[in-house]
C-alpha cells in the first residue's frame, strides 16, 4: 500500500494541506492518567470531549480503524498592515482567529481529501474530526510525525513552528506509519517564563483555567488578575507562541483573506455592535463562536487596560444600564480604573 500512501501525500499537497502524517489506530493509553487527573482537579478547560475512553481509543470511534491520517494547515502569525490612524483604540484577536474559521477550513480540506482517497480504493471507511472531536489532536499529530508537543502543549514543527491547525481522519486503510520527529524543546523554557498567568506546568500540560485563552472565552465576570493581564486581547492568547524560538522567522501564508479590521477591531464601535451587526461582520472568524456578549465584556476590560479616557461617556452609559449585569459591572470596574489613573497623574 506504499503507492496509496504516496498518492495521498500528493493529493494533500494539491489541496493546500501544509503537512500530513500517518500513524496506527492503536490506543493512546499513556494519556489516560493526565486526562483523568485534569478532569478530577478541574484544571481542564471544560471544552474537551467528555468521554475519556473515546479520547484515547480510536476504535471506539471507528470499529474498523487501522490508520489515522493527521493533517496540519499552517496559519500566519504576521498581520497585514493596519491603517496608520484610527479613530479609536483597538483590541485584538489571537492569530488563530484571523481569516475564515479554521474549523471550516480543516473540515473542507478533510472532506476533499476523503473524496479523493475514496476514488483510489474500494470500501474506504473513515471518520474526520477537528478539535471539537474526541481524539487529542496534538497526541495524534506527534505520533504521526507532524511535530513534537512543546512545553506549552502545542505541536511544533521546524517548517511551520506552532502556527498549525490540526485535524485527523481515522481510516480503515492499512498504511505504513510515520515516526515522531527527532527534535524538541530541550532545555528551553521561554514559553513557561513568558506565560503571564503561570498556566504552564512545564511538562506539556497546563492548568487550562488559568490560560488567558480560556479566560477570554469563559462567561461571567473575570477575576481582576485576568482582566489586567489580558491587556488588549479580546480572544485567545499568543504569548507562549511569540516566545517560542521555533517561531522566530516563521512566515506562514494565509489560507484565506485576512481583514485587519476584524483581527484588530476598534474597541468602542465593537462594544456598540448589535447582535445582527456582530453576526454580519464577525461570523466567519473562529472567535465569533463565543458570541458578542463575552467578547464585548473583554473589550470593556481592555478599554481600562489601554487607558482610553475618551470611552468614559460610553462606559457611564453601560454602567447605568442594568439589562446586562456582567457588562454593567465591567464598565463600572473600567471607570474606576480610568478615574484612578487620572488621579495618579
Amino acid at each position: 500500500m506504499t503507492n496509496l500512501k504516496e498518492q495521498i501525500i500528493a493529493i494533500s499537497q494539491e489541496i493546500g494541506i501544509s503537512k500530513i502524517g500517518f500513524t496506527t489506530a492503536d490506543d493512546f493509553d499513556y494519556l489516560e492518567k493526565s486526562l483523568r487527573l485534569a478532569q478530577e482537579n478541574g484544571t481542564n478547560s471544560g471544552f474537551e470531549h467528555p468521554n475519556i475512553d473515546e479520547r484515547i481509543k480510536p476504535k471506539l470511534l471507528l470499529k474498523n480503524a487501522k490508520t489515522i491520517i493527521s493533517i496540519a494547515v499552517a496559519y500566519p502569525n504576521k498581520l497585514p498592515q493596519l491603517p496608520e490612524k484610527s479613530t479609536y483604540k483597538r483590541g485584538k484577536f489571537s492569530s488563530s482567529s484571523w481569516g475564515v474559521d479554521y474549523h471550516t477550513i480543516l473540515t473542507e480540506k478533510m472532506a476533499r481529501l476523503s473524496e479523493r482517497i475514496a476514488e483510489l480504493t474500494d470500501d474506504f471507511d473513515h471518520k474526520a474530526m477537528v478539535d471539537t472531536g474526541a481524539l487529542v489532536d496534538t497526541a495524534v499529530a506527534r505520533r504521526a510525525g507532524i511535530g513534537f508537543i512543546g512545553k506549552n502543549g502545542l505541536v511544533i514543527s521546524k517548517e511551520f513552528g506552532s502556527y498549525m491547525f490540526l485535524g485527523e481522519l481515522i481510516t480503515n486503510l492499512e498504511l505504513e506509519p510515520d515516526s515522531p520527529v527527532d527534535y524538541g524543546c530541550g532545555d528551553c523554557n521561554h514559553c513557561i517564563t513568558s506565560c503571564p498567568t503561570d498556566a504552564l506546568n512545564g511538562d506539556s500540560t497546563m492548568n487550562a483555567k488559568r490560560c488567558l485563552s480560556f479566560q477570554t472565552q469563559t462567561k461571567g465576570p473575570l477575576d481582576e488578575e485576568f482582566r489586567v493581564k489580558m491587556k488588549t486581547m479580546l480572544y485567545g492568547c499568543d504569548i507562549c507562541q511569540i516566545a517560542c524560538p521555533y517561531n522566530k522567522g516563521i512566515t506562514n501564508e494565509a489560507q484565506t483573506t485576512i481583514n485587519p479590521e476584524l483581527a484588530y477591531p476598534e474597541l468602542q464601535p465593537f462594544i456598540q455592535l448589535t447582535n445582527q451587526e456582530f453576526k454580519a461582520k464577525f461570523s466567519e472568524i473562529a472567535g465569533s463562536w463565543r458570541g458578542k456578549n463575552v467578547l464585548q465584556r473583554n473589550a470593556i476590560y481592555v478599554l481600562a487596560n489601554v487607558n482610553d479616557k475618551t470611552a468614559i461617556p460610553l462606559l457611564e452609559e453601560i454602567a447605568a444600564n442594568p439589562s446586562n449585569a456582567v457588562h454593567q459591572e465591567a464598565a463600572q470596574w473600567a471607570l474606576d480604573k480610568l478615574r484612578s489613573k487620572a488621579k495618579d497623574k
